[in-house]
Formats: structure tokens, sequence, C-alpha cells
């Protein structure tokens, strides 16, 4: 029985080719893999004694080769095949162990060029993986190193694997390759006919991995599954971990995305409550569980049956005032062991806690998890677009009205800037002291986005006197900010760049409020 060992990632490799000569396989290498071996005194063939061919062009020519093609892809029940290889001289190979040029990480290193990255397509690794997951009931072939160790732990019981670990590496290998040659289009794909890079590729690929199967989708009527990246990032939903609760559902899942995305975004300790994918409740505070009673305050009704998401530990003082509220999912960076036996008394809550690389620092957690790109699928397309991550301080704002906004607007104008970011557009927000007093969202019309936040915040008991006023887009009349101003707003912060800009601007001095204009559009479909 032989093994063919050619990897660019040598990670486990010296213990796992221990392992296999130790149960009686030969081994057959290249290159560097063929090196590292001789150094540590193990017994290898180089691929040249193998072929009767030495490696050429330099390196890009070593195992295209039918004794090499052959002894993976010849199927050892059929009597033709084996006579085949006996005619010629060529041995079977059993084992393939190969991973690939690391093309991605390459051309993610800014200096790259085309020239090195060209270099780093792989071509002998691709072909032998492919002849050997073909032949996948005989030929056992691994391309991760997280494969060496469960591999040899069944393979040293009997020198042989099963038929079901053979086709899931054979899987894994067809994945892995579909994965290799996508970076690949995507990159060459990404140049224009002057050789420019453009942000944008003219084929795009892309890759999950099915997380789970779920009950249904958005409706009971539709099928529905979760998939993840290849390599998700910490602080994302993906990579959290639920530590209790009923199995998350579709619309668990995008509300929780939602509110964490959200919540993520406050360096101060803050809560963010969502329904229907829109921030019903969110606000910051000098603790997680001041910031959880302010945000529930905003819309009580709203928060019933809601998804909460906090950026601080959650302990046992705020376990026991979130179990007064009905809620279908709570996300936290950390739970103290006290307000985990708190929250088992209601197992059907499901608990997310969100790792980060640091837990103990949730400051700058919104740089975190962060996708490159969004989708929208339409009818026989894609719609992708870079993600909406612009961040906006003081200096950006430019004051237009004739009385400028006091320190505290400016703080809770922010505030209500990032939290209109996160809300369906048409999004007007009402913000006081750090946490929403009313919030409308996705109406087809800007008008009624800011009456429904002010009888929203009517609905509550809450007053808007003296509030500061979120717009994710510009007022296109100046009716709309007559709503928000006689409900009680006495600062608003918009993009601008309307037609009419000087109407509302002029309605603004009229009211004797303060407005200021952020140049950038916040709209959220």
């Amino acid at each position: 029985m032989n093994a063919l060992l050619s990897v660019s990632d040598k990670t486990g490799l010296l213990e796992f080719a221990k392992g296999l000569i130790e149960c009686g396989v030969g081994l057959i290498s290249t290159g560097g893999t063929a090196k590292l071996l001789v150094d540590h005194g193990l017994p290898v063939r180089e691929i040249f004694d193998l072929t009767g061919f030495p490696e050429m062009l330099d390196g890009r020519v070593k195992t295209l080769h039918p004794k090499v093609h052959a002894g993976l892809l010849a199927r050892r029940d059929l009597p033709v095949h084996m006579q085949t290889l006996k005619d010629h001289g060529i041995e079977t190979i059993d084992i393939l162990v190969v991973n690939l040029y690391p093309f991605e990480k390459t051309v993610a290193k800014p200096d790259c060029s085309l020239e090195v990255a060209v270099e780093q397509i792989d071509i002998g690794g691709p072909a032998m993986v492919r002849s050997a997951s073909k032949n996948w009931k005989d030929v056992a072939v691994l391309t991760d190193p997280g494969q060496y160790q469960s591999f040899l732990k069944e393979f040293q019981v009997s020198k042989q694997v099963s038929k079901k670990t053979h086709f899931a590496l054979a899987v894994s290998a067809f994945n892995q390759i579909s994965q290799y040659d996508g970076a690949i289009s995507n990159y060459l794909s990404s140049f224009d006919e002057g050789f420019q890079r453009e942000t944008f590729p003219k084929q795009f690929n892309a890759q999950f991995l099915k997380v789970q199967e779920m009950r249904y989708g958005e409706n009971p009527h539709q099928r529905a599954a979760f998939y993840k990246d290849i390599e998700p990032q910490l602080g994302s939903l993906v990579s959290s971990e639920q530590l209790q609760g009923k199995e998350l559902s579709f619309n668990n899942i995008a509300d929780s995305d939602a509110a964490w995305e959200c919540v993520k975004c406050f360096d101060e300790p803050a809560c963010v409550i969502v329904k229907h994918a829109n921030p019903c409740g969110v606000a910051i505070a000098e603790s997680a569980l001041g910031a959880y009673e302010k945000a529930f305050k905003t819309d009580p009704t709203s928060a019933f049956g809601g998804i909460i998401a906090l950026n601080r530990e959650v302990d046992a003082q705020l376990a026991n005032a979130l179990m007064k509220q009905f809620m279908e999912v709570l996300m936290a960076p950390k739970f103290t062991a006290q307000a985990l036996e708190i929250l088992a008394s209601k197992p059907n809550v499901r608990v997310l806690q969100m790792h980060l690389s640091d837990s103990s620092n949730p400051l700058h957690m919104d740089q975190m998890g962060r996708n490159e790109f969004d989708f929208k699928r339409v009818g026989s397309g894609l719609l992708v677009q870079s993600s909406d991550h612009h961040v906006l301080t003081e200096n950006d704002l430019k004051i237009v009205t004739h009385k400028p906004p006091t320190k505290e607007q400016i703080k809770d104008m922010l505030f209500a800037w990032r939290v209109a970011h996160y809300v369906k557009s048409n999004a007007i927000v009402f913000c006081s002291n750090g946490m929403t007093m009313g919030v409308g969202a996705g109406q087809m019309s800007r008008l009624d986005s800011a009456r429904i936040a002010s009888i929203k915040a009517k609905e509550a008991g809450l007053s808007l006197l003296g509030s500061v006023v979120a717009s994710d887009a510009f007022f296109p009349f100046r009716d709309g900010l007559d709503v928000v101003v006689c409900a009680g707003a006495s600062a608003v912060i918009h993009p601008g760049g309307s037609m009419r800009d000087q109407e509302v601007i002029d309605a603004a001095n009229e009211h004797g409020i303060a407005m200021v204009f952020t140049g950038v559009r916040h709209f959220r479909h």
C-alpha cells in the first residue's frame, strides 16, 4: 500500500507520516515535502523514483504523469484495470495527501502582482485530488491537516477506512477544489483589458458551508437551510455558540444578525432590541443593565418576543431583569455562571454567546465579523455591493442652520445616526440621552415614518420634547421636518442633498432648531 504526500502546509505532516509507516504504508513524496521527511529520517521515495522523470520547469511539472494518475484512477475491482497497471509496471497509490498552493493568502496581500499570483496557481495538486476523489472507493484523499488524526485513528485498527470515510474525504476534496478554482476565477476575472484590477470580477463565485437544515424558512411553506462562510470571522453571528434554547429558526437568525450588527457598533455599554429585523429599542448607559432598561422603555409592546443583544457581560442582576420579558433570543459576549442558572429556568430562550478575539475588551467590536460584500438575490440575478460600514464623526457634520447644536445634541445625533443606519428605510429615529424614544421604519413615505415614530413614543409614554431626530436619507420636503419638530424635536441630523435642501433649512430656521447634514445616506432595504 502506497501513500503519496505533497503538501504546501506541513502542519502535522511528520506525525501523520510516521503513523502511516507504522501501519506498513510506503511513502512517496515531492520536492519540499520529501526533503522534510528525509531530514527527519523517514523512509520515502521521491516522485522521480516512481515516474522516472525529474521535476522540471521550476517545479511546474512533477506529478503530471501516467504512473501517478493511473495509480490513483485504476479501479481495484476491475481486472482489466489491474492488469493494465501490471503490464506497464505501475503501482497503486492508495492514499493521497495534498494541500494546494496558498493562492488566496497570496492574492490577499496588497502588494501581490499578477505575475506572483499566477505562480501560485496549483496544477498538479488539483489534478491528483480530482483523480483520487473520482476513484474514492479505492483511494483515500486527505486535503486538510485537520483530517489526519481521525483518519489515522480509524486506519490503525484494520489498515483501511470505511466507505463512509472514503466518500466524506472525497466530497471535502472536491469542495476544496471548487473553492480554489472559484478564488482563481474571481481574481483573474477582476482584471480589465488594461490589466487594472477592478472591485467586482466579471464572474462572481462564492462558496458557503451548510450549518443546518431548518424546519422551514421565513414562512412554514418555505424550505430553508443556514450556510456560513468557508472561514467565518470571530465576532460574527455564525461564530457564536448557542448555550441553551430551541433550535434557531430562519427568522431568529436574520433578526439576531440585525441586532448584533447594531449593538457591536457602540463602544459604551449598549442594548439593542430587534423585532422583524428593525431595532425597536436601542440605548447606551453606564452599565448593561441600565442600557437594557432604557432600550426596553422605547417600545415595550414591540419588544415582546424580540431579539435582545448586549455588548457587555450578562450578570445575575441583568439576567433577573431580562427574565421579566418574553424574548426569543438573547445575545452577549459573555454570561456569568449565575446568569446562566437564572436563564435556564426558561429553557426555550435561545442564548447565544458571541465569540470575540478578546471578550474582555468590547471596544471596536464593529471591526469584527465584517462582510466585505452584501448580496441581494433578484430574478435570475444577483446584486452585489460593498458593505455599508461608514463611520460618522463629529468633524463630518455640516451645520446648516442659524442655531448650532449643543454638545449634548451632537452626542445624541451621532447616537441616533448609528441607530438609523440599522433601521429599514424610510427610517426616522427620535433619541434623547442615549436612548431611542420613537422609531419609524420601512414606510413608503418618510412623512409616514415620522408620524409613526412620534405615535410610538406617545404610546410608550415618552416625551419627545427636546429630542433629536435622525433620518437615514434627506427630507424631500419640509413637511417631514414639520412633523418631527411639532412632535418635540429640537435638532435634526440627515444627509442633505435634496433639490429642496434650502426649503428644509428655511423651515428649520423658522422653527428655531439646529440641523446638520452628514453628506452620507444609509438606505437599508
